[in-house]
């Protein structure tokens, strides 16, 4: 199948984790992939390469989204690069979880930054670049978003700002064909989270809350990414949609 032949996409973060199994199942699906990376240089090269070795086609684009400029010039490269820009999916971020006493304004500002002002002038820079045909932006948010999970009040506040992009840029957008969803993914199994010094109880908390019984792999969020990005949904637009097992947070 080929759902995605002849479009162009951004994945941001895509070097590891979530981001790279997004941009592989993008690239498999017949898309041109711009692999966004902040620091990451040797990972996002490795993802082009697989990519290509599948036959696909990717270029690593180095970019701090949370830098306006830096943002905007990603979406230049990849006008560039491929002469065009159909879908894009909001996927850096990061997350850092700190009780209430602990807060400081420097772990306000790094995660809102990336999170929530990235996100917004990374799509700003997109919906300038989208041709008449409109376009596709896949937001990455979490359940955090729709959960009361302790510790997380800073990065719960960034998701639940990314939804109300979301709902709010599907409206806007509508009528130029552009389509906005949130895709809210539950725990999920990366490199990232196992760096986590208490992932393993995390997990062991959260399987027995999961109907399905595990926590996700990167391909369960790449492949529900691949489906929104696709024509096949083109009448779905400003949803947010967990995508994480039956776990409600």
């Amino acid at each position: 199948m080929a759902n995605l032949k002849g479009k162009v996409a951004i994945v941001t973060g895509a070097s590891k984790g979530i981001g790279a199994a997004i941009a592989g199942e993008l690239a498999r699906e017949g898309a041109s992939v711009i692999v966004n990376y902040a620091s990451s240089a040797g990972p996002a090269s490795e993802v082009v390469k697989q990519i290509k070795a599948a036959g696909g086609t990717a270029k690593a684009v180095r970019a701090d989204v949370s830098k306006p400029m830096e943002a905007r010039q990603l979406v230049d490269a990849t006008i560039a690069e491929f002469g065009r820009l159909d879908i894009l999916v909001n996927n850096a971020g990061v997350y850092e979880f700190l009780p209430l006493p602990h807060l400081t304004e420097e772990h306000y500002n790094r995660i809102f930054n990336i999170n929530v002002k990235g996100l917004l002038f990374t799509t700003q820079a997109a919906v300038n670049a989208f041709g008449e045909k409109g376009g596709s932006i896949i937001n990455i948010s979490s359940v955090a978003s729709l959960s009361a999970l302790p510790n997380s009040s800073v990065y719960s506040a960034t998701k639940a700002a990314v939804d109300s992009f979301t709902r709010t840029l599907a409206s806007e957008l509508g009528p130029r064909k552009i389509l906005v969803n949130s895709v809210l993914p539950g725990p999920v199994e990366t490199e990232g989270t196992h760096a986590m010094a208490n992932w393993d109880q995390f997990q062991a908390q959260a399987v027995p809350q999961t109907p399905l019984g595990r926590v996700g792999q990167p391909d369960d969020i790449a492949n529900v990414v691949s489906f929104l990005a696709s024509d096949k949904a083109g009448w779905i637009t400003g949803q947010i949609i967990p995508v994480a097992g039956g776990l409600r947070g």
